[in-house]
C-alpha cells in the first residue's frame, strides 16, 4: 500500500470520527428535548409510581447514556451539558402550557436548578470514565451508583428533607435495584465489581447518614 493510499484511509477514518461526533451531539440535544418534553405533559397523568421512577431517573439516565457513549472526556462535557440543558429548557418551556412558566419548575428554586444542572452533567462525565478498565473506572462506577442510591434513599425514607410518601416500596425498589444492576454491569472482573460496589455502599451510607443529621436540608430536590 503507498502513502497516499495510506493518506486516504487515514482521511476517511477521520471523516467517519468526525460524523459519528456531530451525530452524537444532535442525538444529546434532541433526546434531551423528548425527555423534558415527555416529562412535562406527563406529570401529574397516570400512575403515580411511574412519575416518581421518571422523575428524575429518566434524565439521569439519558445523561448517562451520553456521557458513556462520547468521544472523549471533552465531548462528554459539552453533550452532557448540550442533554441537561435541552432537558431542563424543554420542561420549563412545556410549563408555558399550564400557565405557570418559571425558573423554579425544576429544582424547586433557581439554585436548584442550578444544582440539577450540574449533578447531571457530573453524572455524564462519570459515566465516560467508567470506561476505564483500572480502579479510577471502578471509582467513576462506585460514584454513580452512591448518587442514585442516596437520590433513593433521601426520597424514601422518613425524617429526610427530600421524602416522598408515594416513593416507597415499588419506585424506591426499582430504582435501588437497578442502581446496583449498573454498577455490576459497567465493571468488568470479580474485584472491580467488589471495589465499585464497595464504593457505591460506603458513599451511600456516608451521604444518607450527614443527610439525616449535619446537613440535614442542604441537599436540594432534583427534577
Amino acid at each position: 500500500m503507498n502513502d497516499t493510499a495510506i493518506d486516504y484511509a487515514d482521511f476517511a477514518e477521520f471523516d467517519r470520527r468526525q460524523r459519528g461526533i456531530e451525530r452524537h451531539v444532535l442525538a444529546a440535544f434532541l433526546g434531551g428535548l423528548v425527555v423534558g418534553l415527555i416529562g412535562m405533559l406527563m406529570s401529574g397523568r397516570g400512575p403515580g409510581w411511574v412519575e416518581q421512577i421518571y422523575h428524575p431517573y429518566a434524565y439521569f439516565a439519558l445523561t448517562l447514556v451520553v456521557g458513556a457513549t462520547a468521544s472523549g472526556f471533552g465531548w462528554a462535557l459539552l453533550t452532557t451539558f448540550l442533554a441537561a440543558v435541552s432537558m431542563l429548557v424543554a420542561a420549563m418551556g412545556g410549563s408555558v402550557f399550564r400557565g405557570d412558566l418559571g425558573f423554579d419548575v425544576v429544582g424547586d428554586s433557581p439554585a436548584g436548578l442550578n444544582w440539577t444542572l450540574v449533578l447531571l452533567v457530573g453524572l455524564g462525565l462519570l459515566a465516560y470514565l467508567t470506561r476505564r478498565r483500572d480502579r479510577w473506572g471502578d471509582l467513576a462506577a462506585g460514584l454513580v451508583g452512591a448518587v442514585l442510591l442516596t437520590d433513593v434513599v433521601d426520597r424514601a425514607t422518613p425524617g429526610f428533607i427530600g421524602e416522598v410518601r408515594e416513593f416507597w416500596p415499588v419506585p424506591a425498589l426499582v430504582i435501588g435495584s437497578l442502581a446496583v444492576i449498573l454498577v455490576i454491569v459497567v465493571r468488568r472482573g470479580a474485584r472491580g465489581r467488589v471495589r465499585a460496589l464497595a464504593v457505591t455502599t460506603t458513599l451511600a451510607g456516608l451521604a444518607a447518614f450527614l443527610l439525616a443529621g449535619p446537613l440535614s436540608g442542604w441537599f436540594p430536590p432534583l427534577v
